[in-house]
C-alpha cells in the first residue's frame, strides 16, 4: 500500500512537471523470476519507472520527484529506467524476519498436527526445553504474521529420517557439525548458513529428538509468513526443531529479551485475535537492538540498508 500511495503521488507530480507527459511503470510485480531472490519486486514494494515519452533527459528530475514522493530508495538501475522501492509498512525487520510458511505444521499436545496459521494462544505445541529434551510449550503470539506476503524461504532437507523445513534465511536453526553432539551442543545458526553435511535436530518416532544429516538446501517462494513465539522459545515445525527467533544469532539473549512478554501473558492471560504484521513488542526489541548492539550482531539481510 505504501508503494501504491507513493506511486500515485509521483504520477501527479510528473503531470504537473511536464504537462501531457505521464508516469510509465515498466515493471512492478515480477512473475517471471527475472530478479534476485531477495528483490522487493516479489513483495510488491518496488517499481521500475520512466516517463511516457521515454525521454532520458527527464530521468534526473524524475528521480528527484520520486524521492519527494516518499520512495525510500531511488536509483538508476539501467539507462532505460529508474528503480524505486519502499521499506516494509511494519518495521525494518519485517522483510527478513524469521518466519515459516503458513501451511507448515506444528504438533499439538494431543498428537494432532496443525498449520501455523491456525495456532491459537494457549495451545501447547511440541518444542525443545533448555536441556535439549522434547516438551510441550504454550504458544503465546505471532512475532510476525503476514498471511498474503510472497516470501523467499530456505528449504532444509534431511534423509534419515526424512524431514523438510522451509524457513526464512535469517531464522535460527539448531545445528551441529557431527551426529554425536548432545542436543545441548547444537548451536543456533542462521538458516542461510546451514549446509549439506551439517546436522539438525528432528522429532523421532518414539517422541524423542535425534540428529539428522542435512542432505540438501534450496530456495523456494511461498505465500504467507508466520513467526510463532512459544514459552520455551523453540518449536518443532514439520518435524524439525527450530528457534522462535531470528536476525540475531543469540538464542539465550532473545529468550531473555522476551521475558517481559511471557510474564505479561502469565499475568493477564491470552489476548484477543492478533492483527497482521510485526508484533509491537518484537518491533520495539528490534529498534532497541539496533541502538544497543553492534551492526555485525545482525544477519546482513536484517539491517535496514540491505532492504533497499
Amino acid at each position: 500500500q505504501r508503494c501504491k500511495d507513493r506511486l500515485n503521488s509521483l504520477a501527479i507530480s510528473v503531470m504537473n512537471q511536464w504537462p501531457g507527459v505521464k508516469l510509465r511503470v515498466t515493471e512492478g510485480w515480477d512473475e517471471d523470476g527475472h530478479h534476485s531472490e531477495e528483490s522487493l519486486h516479489y513483495e510488491g514494494r518496488a517499481v521500475d519507472i520512466t516517463t511516457s515519452d521515454r525521454d532520458r533527459n527527464k530521468y534526473g528530475m524524475l528521480a528527484r520527484l520520486a524521492v519527494e514522493a516518499g520512495f525510500d530508495w531511488v536509483y538508476y538501475e539501467s539507462k532505460a529506467h529508474i528503480h524505486c522501492s519502499v521499506k516494509s509498512e511494519h518495521s525494518a525487520a519485517a522483510k527478513t524476519g524469521g518466519c515459516f510458511p503458513g501451511r507448515a505444521l506444528a504438533t499439538l499436545e494431543d498428537g494432532a498436527r496443525t498449520p501455523l496459521w491456525a495456532l491459537r494462544p494457549g495451545q501447547r505445541v511440541l518444542a525443545m526445553d533448555g536441556a535439549g529434551r522434547p516438551t510441550y510449550s504454550d504458544f503465546l503470539a505471532f512475532l510476525d504474521k503476514e498471511p498474503r506476503a510472497l516470501t523467499s524461504f530456505h528449504v532444509i532437507e534431511t534423509r534419515e529420517p526424512p524431514r523438510r523445513l522451509a524457513l526464512t534465511p535469517t531464522h535460527l536453526l539448531f545445528v551441529a557439525e557431527n551426529a554425536s553432539a548432545p542436543a545441548t551442543h547444537f548451536r543456533p545458526t542462521f538458516a542461510s548458513r546451514v549446509r549439506p553435511g551439517h546436522f539438525v535436530l528432528v522429532a523421532a518416532g518414539g517422541g524423542g529428538l535425534q540428529p539428522a544429516e542435512v542432505v540438501g538446501v534450496r530456495n523456494r517462494r511461498d505465500v504467507g509468513a508466520y513467526a510463532p513465539l512459544t514459552r520455551h522459545g523453540t518449536l518443532v515445525v514439520d518435524g524439525m526443531v527450530a528457534s522462535c527467533f531470528a536476525l540475531v544469532q543469540e538464542q539465550h539473549l532473545a529468550q531473555l529479551a522476551f521475558w517481559p512478554l511471557r510474564l505479561y501473558h502469565s499475568l493477564v492471560g491470552w489476548p484477543g485475535a492478533q492483527g497482521d504484521g510485526v508484533h509491537w513488542y518484537s518491533g520495539l526489541l528490534y529498534r532497541l537492538g539496533r541502538l544497543l548492539l553492534p551492526p555485525d550482531s545482525f544477519h546482513p539481510l536484517g539491517v535496514p540498508w540491505a532492504e533497499s
